[in-house]
């Protein structure tokens, strides 16, 4: 039996160089996503598809808005064990905040410093629709808040001190990544 995928969704399932991280200013990187209504092989798909991405360019996080999906999907990977998280909801943040800079595929060549919170608690659905809770601090806290920020189409510079915010490379001189 072929399953269909749709169009929207192909570039999913093609070769990695076809599927690019979208960039600013694309429109869909400023819009709130909705729910995942019901976690099913398409979803586990972007998952994994997500991971790999994340992996090829370098990225320790990733949120569906950032390949070009409207869905509450994000990928959170400090290290070698990454967690991918559909209907994310950060519901616990530490009174203890840290300043550090980042980045974001997205803004490529651009980093700040941005204020978060040391430790979080996130819950969401895994990849098999099960409820999952983690607690979390450091540098995995700061990219679960960064990656959520992307699904209500907020970016790391909406909260980056403007002082701080700089080019690694300056726009004029990146190639097309």
């Amino acid at each position: 039996m072929d399953i269909v995928v749709p169009a929207e969704f192909r570039y999913l399932y093609e070769v990695s160089d076809k599927r690019p991280i979208t960039k600013i200013p694309s429109p869909i990187l400023r819009e709130k996503c909705p729910p995942v209504a019901r976690v099913n092989t398409r979803i586990k798909n972007i998952g994994e598809n997500m991971v790999r991405m994340m992996r090829e360019a370098n990225g320790i996080g990733l949120a569906a808005p950032q390949v070009g999906i409207r869905e509450r999907i994000v990928v959170i990977s400090p290290d070698d064990r990454p967690i991918v998280l559909i209907n994310p909801e950060i519901t616990e943040f530490s009174e203890e905040k840290v300043v550090a800079q980042e980045g974001c595929l997205s803004l490529p060549g651009l980093y700040g410093d941005v204020e978060r919170s040391e430790f979080v608690v996130i819950k969401g659905l895994d990849k098999r629709g099960r409820e999952v809770e983690f607690e979390m601090e450091g540098l995995a806290a700061r990219i679960a808040q960064h990656e959520v920020d992307h699904l209500d189409g907020i970016l790391f510079i909406d909260k980056a001190d403007p002082a701080t915010l700089h080019w690694e490379t300056p726009p004029s001189e990146m190639d097309d990544r």
